[in-house]
C-alpha cells in the first residue's frame, strides 16, 4: 500500500525520529539500582499503518486522518501488567535478530500479522521498566502491506485493535493517570481511546513519540483519571 501525501509526511517524520534517536528515557543503571532481580531485554513493535475509510478526526496538518497504530490488550491473568493496553512484544530470545527480530516475532505470535508486510524503520533508545525488570527497546515500523490480525492466544492477549493517531492527538482524549502504590503516587500520561485507557509504559512511549515528531497538540495535564487496575 502506497501512503498518500499526509501519510508520506508521517513516514518521513518517523524515519527522522529513528535517525535522531532522542534521549527520552531514564538512565537504566539508575532505574534498576535498587533491584536485585535480573533485568530482561525486551522489545515492542510500534507499528504504524493506514486505515481505509477513516473520517478526519483532527485539523492537525502533520497527522494523516487515516494513520493508525497497532495495539493489543493483555490478558487479565498475566503476572505482569495484567489487562493493560500495550504494543505487541516480549523478551528477546537468543535466536532473535536483536530487538527488531524479537518485536516482529512476538507481534506475529500475539496478533497473527504477516511480518513480510512490515518495514522496520529503526529503534529508539531502550526504556527501563523496573516494575517488571525489563529493559524495553521500541521498534518503530511501517505497515506496508497490512494483514489480518486477531488475538491468537487468550492466555496472553485478549484483544488486538488499530487506533487512529488522530484520536491519540486529540486533546479531548488526553489525561494524566494516577495510581497509588508502595506508599507513593504514580502519575503519567494517558489516552482515552476506543473505550479503553492507555496508560503506563505504552502511554509514555506514545506521549514522547508524538512530542518528538511534532504531532502533539496542547492538552490539559491537570485532567486526571485513575489507572484501570
Amino acid at each position: 500500500m502506497s501512503p498518500g501525501a499526509g501519510a508520506s509526511a508521517a513516514l518521513d517524520d518517523l524515519l527522522h525520529l529513528c535517525d535522531r534517536r532522542p534521549v527520552w528515557a531514564p538512565d537504566p543503571e539508575r532505574a534498576f539500582a535498587a533491584s536485585d532481580v535480573p533485568v530482561r531485554s525486551s522489545a515492542v513493535l510500534v507499528l504504524f499503518g493506514i486505515l481505509d475509510h477513516v473520517a478526519a478526526r483532527t485539523d492537525h496538518p502533520a497527522v494523516a486522518a487515516d494513520l493508525d497504530v497497532l495495539l493489543t490488550r493483555r490478558s487479565p491473568t498475566l503476572g505482569h501488567h495484567p489487562g493493560q493496553v500495550s504494543f505487541p512484544g516480549g523478551g528477546i530470545d537468543p535466536g532473535d535478530a536483536g530487538p527488531q527480530g524479537a518485536a516482529l516475532r512476538e507481534a506475529q505470535e500475539e496478533t497473527g500479522l504477516d511480518p513480510g508486510g512490515v518495514r522496520v524503520l529503526g529503534t529508539l533508545p531502550p526504556l527501563p521498566l523496573p516494575v517488571s525488570s525489563n529493559l524495553v527497546t521500541p521498534v518503530v515500523a511501517w505497515w506496508q502491506q497490512p494483514s489480518a490480525v486477531a488475538a491468537t492466544d487468550p492466555a496472553e492477549t485478549v484483544d488486538v485493535f488499530r487506533v487512529p493517531v488522530a484520536d491519540l492527538v486529540d486533546p479531548a482524549n488526553r489525561a494524566t493517570t494516577t495510581l497509588r502504590r508502595h506508599g507513593g503516587e504514580y502519575r503519567g500520561p494517558a489516552f482515552l481511546v476506543g473505550g479503553v485507557v492507555v496508560w503506563g509504559f505504552t502511554a509514555f512511549v506514545l506521549d514522547r513519540l508524538l512530542d518528538e515528531v511534532g504531532w502533539a497538540q496542547p492538552w490539559d495535564a491537570a485532567r486526571t483519571v485513575p489507572a484501570p487496575v
